[in-house]
C-alpha cells in the first residue's frame, strides 16, 4: 500500500494521551481541593466516589480524538442504475414490478427498452494515503456509475473504483477529481498489533442514514464472530457496540489512540437499525486486502480444490476420536492441486501450515493466505494415523465461478449440491426449481420458507404482467405448499378439473408474503 507514515497519527496518539494526562491531573486537583476544605468525616464519607473514577487511560471525552480521525473519514454517494420496468402503484402489490396489459417489458439489449433510471445510495469510508486512496465496503461500491465522496469540510470529489474483493466485501477507490490535484489528503493507519481486548473502548464514525459525519462509541464486544455468509470464509468478524447503521458501511472503527482496528460491514438486527450489535472487518484482513487492490486490482488467493465439512463431535464419536477436531474433505476437483498432491476424500485435516484449523472457514483463510505456487503444509488423519501433505497452492477462482451462496469450496458445512433441474410450467408462465442453500444465499430467502424457486418468467403470460421475477419464491397455491413439480401440477389440474380460470398463488420477495390470482394459459 502505498500509503506514508507522517505526524497524523502520531498527532491523533499525542491528543489521546493529552487527555489522559488531563483526566489525571483532574483527579489530582480534585484530590487536593477535597483535602483542603473538606472536613476530615466528611471527607471519609465520600471516600467511596474514587472507586467510579475511570481507571488510568480511559478518557472521559473522546471528543479529542474524534477532532483528530474525523477529517480523514468520507462519506460516499453512489450513482447508479436501477432496474428498468416500467411501474404501477397498486395497493397490496407494491415491491411487485407491474407491467401494463399490452406493454412488453424491453429486453437487455433491445432498442426500444426503457433506459434505466438512476438510484442513489450511501455509504462511508476513509483515507489510508495522503494520495487519495479510499478502503470501503463492495457492497457500497460494487454497482457504481458514479462515485462522489463528500469530505469533513464540504468538499465535494469525483472518485473511482481501484479494485473490488467479493470475498471480503471491501474496496478501495481513489479521487480523481481534477480540483483535487495535489492535495495532501489527511489520513489514518491501521492498526495490526496492539489488538484491542474484548471490553476495550471501540470508537467508530460514518454516515448512518445519509446524516453524514457521526460519532459513536461503544466496546469490543466479542472476536472470532462467523456471519454464516460467504464472506465468512475470509474474514473473522470484530463484534462491536458502538452503534452503526445503514450508512455506515465502509467507515472505520478506532481504538482510544486513533488507530483503525476494523472496517464497519454489517449489523444484526430483525428493525433495520441498530440494536447494538454491529459486526467490524479486522485491520490485518482490510490492509492486507487494500495493499492487494491497490497494487493489482484484485486479490489472489491460494487453493486446493477440496469441497469440506466440519468433523463434528458426532463424526468423531463414529470413528472413535472423541478428542479430534478438524475439517473432513467431503469431495476433492478433479486435476485440483489437492488432488495431485494425493489428499484423498475422507481425510481429516487439523492444522494447515502448522496453525491448527477446527472449521471450514478456518481451513479456507489459512489455505487463501498462500500465493499461488507455494507450498502448503496439510496435517491430515488418515485411518486415524497422522500424515503431512504437501499441497502446491494454486489460485482461487472468482466466487462466482465457484458458485455464488455455495458454501462448501473450502470453507462450507455440507458437500456441493447438484444444480437444481429448472422446470417450464407453460400454464402458469413460470420455471420453477428447487430452492437450494446457493439460491437462499443469493436471493437472502428464509432458511425456513418452503417453496419453489421462480427462476424465469414469460413476459407475456399474466404472472409476467403481474411483476414476477427471477428470485421471488412460489410458496403456495390454493392454501397448499408447493415443493415439487407434481404439486404445481395437482393444483393446476384441480383447479381446471373444478373449471376456475386461475389459481390463487402466495409469494414470497424477500421475506415479504403476498397473494394473487394467477391465470392458468389454455
Amino acid at each position: 500500500m502505498t500509503a506514508r507514515k507522517s505526524g497524523f497519527i502520531l498527532g491523533a496518539v499525542a491528543g489521546a494521551g493529552v487527555a489522559a494526562a488531563a483526566l489525571a491531573g483532574a483527579g489530582m486537583r480534585m484530590g487536593t481541593a477535597d483535602a483542603a476544605e473538606t472536613p476530615p468525616a466528611a471527607h471519609a464519607a465520600m471516600a467511596p466516589v474514587a472507586n467510579f473514577a475511570p481507571p488510568p487511560g480511559a478518557p472521559m471525552s473522546f471528543a479529542d480524538i474524534f477532532e483528530k480521525v474525523s477529517p480523514a473519514v468520507v462519506q460516499i454517494d453512489v450513482t447508479s442504475k436501477a432496474a428498468a420496468s416500467p411501474r404501477l402503484r397498486i395497493p397490496g402489490l407494491e415491491g411487485f414490478d407491474i407491467v401494463p396489459r399490452g406493454q412488453k417489458p424491453g429486453a437487455e439489449g433491445e432498442e426500444d427498452a426503457p433506459a434505466a433510471p438512476k438510484q442513489q445510495s450511501s455509504g462511508s469510508g476513509f483515507f489510508i494515503s495522503a494520495d487519495g486512496y479510499i478502503v470501503t465496503n463492495n457492497h457500497v461500491v460494487a454497482d457504481a456509475d458514479e462515485i462522489k465522496v463528500v469530505m469533513k469540510d464540504g468538499r465535494e470529489l469525483k472518485a473511482t473504483v481501484v479494485g473490488r474483493d467479493e470475498g471480503t466485501d471491501l474496496a478501495v477507490i481513489k479521487v480523481t477529481d481534477p480540483k483535487a490535484k495535489g492535495a495532501d489528503f489527511p489520513y489514518v493507519d491501521f492498526e495490526n498489533q496492539a489488538k484491542p481486548r474484548v471490553g476495550d473502548w471501540v470508537i467508530t464514525i460514518g454516515n448512518p442514514f445519509g446524516l453524514g459525519g457521526t460519532a459513536t462509541a461503544g466496546i469490543i464486544s466479542a472476536y472470532n464472530r462467523d456471519l454464516g455468509d460467504s464472506s465468512s470464509r475470509f474474514v473473522d468478524y470484530i463484534q462491536i457496540d458502538a452503534p452503526i447503521n445503514r450508512g455506515n458501511s465502509g467507515g472505520p472503527s478506532f481504538d482510544i489512540y486513533g488507530r483503525v482496528i476494523g472496517v464497519n460491514t454489517a449489523i444484526f438486527s430483525p428493525t433495520g437499525g441498530s440494536v447494538g450489535i454491529g459486526f467490524a472487518i479486522p485491520a490485518d484482513v482490510a490492509e492486507s486486502t487494500a495493499r492487494q487492490l491497490i497494487s493489482g486490482g484484485k486479490v489472489v488467493r491460494g487453493y486446493i480444490g477440496a469441497n469440506i465439512q466440519d468433523f463434528n463431535p458426532e463424526m468423531a464419536e463414529a470413528l472413535g476420536m472423541p478428542d479430534v477436531k478438524g475439517v473432513i474433505i467431503a469431495e476433492l476437483v478433479a486435476g485440483a492441486p489437492g488432488q495431485k498432491a494425493g489428499l484423498l476424500p475422507e481425510d481429516i485435516v487439523t492444522a494447515v501450515n502448522g496453525v491448527a484449523v477446527k472449521t471450514g472457514s478456518e481451513l479456507t483463510r489459512e489455505v487463501a493466505k498462500s500465493r499461488p505456487g507455494e507450498p502448503i503444509k496439510l496435517s491430515v488423519l488418515r485411518g486415524g494415523k497422522p500424515r503431512t501433505i504437501e499441497v502446491k497452492s494454486g489460485v482461487r477462482p472468482s466466487e462466482d465461478s465457484l458458485g455464488a451462496g455455495d458454501d462448501n469450496a473450502e470453507g462450507g458445512a455440507n458437500p456441493t449440491p447438484e444444480k437444481p433441474q429448472t422446470q417450464k410450467f407453460e400454464a402458469l408462465g413460470l420455471s420453477l426449481a428447487p430452492i437450494d442453500a446457493a439460491a437462499r444465499a443469493a436471493f437472502k430467502i428464509d432458511p425456513d420458507l418452503k417453496g419453489l424457486l421462480i427462476t424465469g418468467v414469460k413476459t407475456d403470460s399474466d404472472a409476467g404482467e403481474k411483476g414476477l421475477a427471477k428470485g421471488d419464491v412460489l410458496a403456495g397455491i390454493n392454501g397448499m405448499t408447493v415443493g415439487s413439480a407434481a404439486d404445481v401440477n395437482a393444483a393446476v389440474a384441480a383447479a381446471r378439473k373444478a373449471g376456475r380460470p386461475s389459481v390463487l398463488a402466495k409469494v414470497v420477495r424477500q421475506g415479504r408474503p403476498l397473494v394473487m390470482a394467477l391465470k392458468i394459459a389454455p
